[in-house]
């Protein structure tokens, strides 16, 4: 199987760590990755702002670039969404049907936990991940992709993992994108909420399957100064006994928590 690699814009820019980790998993199921190179935004900024034919060169980048693979996996259900859902659209107010073929034609665009369960047929990684874990279901990756439990199901699998449950786990952490900048106030207290939640469960890591909600929620739990680090579900996956994934953040004393749980009530 030829397997694409799609980074998105945040991943590439903020955390490769998270595209490195999906490559080094693959290749442990035995699978090649490729990255190519010309890819770049899937213009799912522009088209949710409103403006949708600026997102058309990108569609076509797009489409050009993942043409002839038979899968494109991505560590984004934000971003995965947005070209499953979205680039026929583009396509459509383009007015260039060459452009509507090609999106029509090419390869289906995976987020990850979705092709290792769906697609590979695989629930147990091999992964080692000795921490307590609690796991923050995105908006897209649950309303758009309809990926359920399949991340769960990854966790459960993985050796030495406390998983925990989140409370309210479906609520919003209130990112949105450009929600959070235009509508700052209210951004900040779906998180505040989401941070109490996660406190609430005693883990020492975050796990989600989209940084851009990570980042959101990891920059309250840093600035509170809790402890409790964040990381992508690819991170915890790629992490085995021999090769393990570092930055775990130590757990937390629980008088110190508890002082936290008080400040974003």
């Amino acid at each position: 199987m030829r397997i694409a690699l799609f980074i998105t814009c945040l991943n590439d820019t903020l955390f490769p760590a998270t595209g490195r980790a999906v490559v080094t998993l693959l290749e442990r199921l035995g699978h090649r990755v490729d990255f190519p190179p010309e890819q770049t935004c899937c213009g799912q900024m522009h088209f949710n702002t409103g403006y949708q034919r600026h997102c058309v060169p990108l569609v076509r980048r797009f489409a050009e670039a993942f043409a002839g693979y038979d899968a494109v996996v991505t560590p984004s259900g934000s971003c995965a969404a947005m070209v499953r859902e979205y680039h026929g659209r583009v396509a459509e107010v383009s007015g260039d049907d060459r452009l509507s073929a090609a999106v029509h034609d090419a390869p289906r665009v995976y987020e990850l936990s979705e092709f290792l369960v769906d697609v590979l047929g695989v629930t147990d990684v091999g992964a080692y991940f000795p921490h307590r874990v609690t796991y923050h279901p995105t908006c897209h990756s649950l309303r758009m992709l309809g990926v359920d439990d399949r991340p769960l199901t990854l966790l459960r699998a993985v050796r030495g993992i406390d998983l925990v449950e989140l409370g309210a786990a479906d609520q919003c952490c209130g990112f949105g994108g450009t929600f959070a900048l235009k509508n700052a106030d209210t951004s900040v207290a779906m998180c505040t909420d989401k941070v109490r939640h996660v406190l609430a469960t005693g883990a020492d890591v975050l796990c989600a399957g989209d940084n851009s909600c990570l980042m959101h929620i990891g920059g309250a739990l840093s600035r509170l100064r809790t402890g409790v680090n964040v990381m992508h579900l690819a991170e915890i996956l790629a992490s085995t006994e021999k090769a393990p994934v570092h930055g775990a953040a130590e757990p937390t004393p629980a008088s110190w928590r508890g002082t936290e749980r008080t400040k974003t009530s």
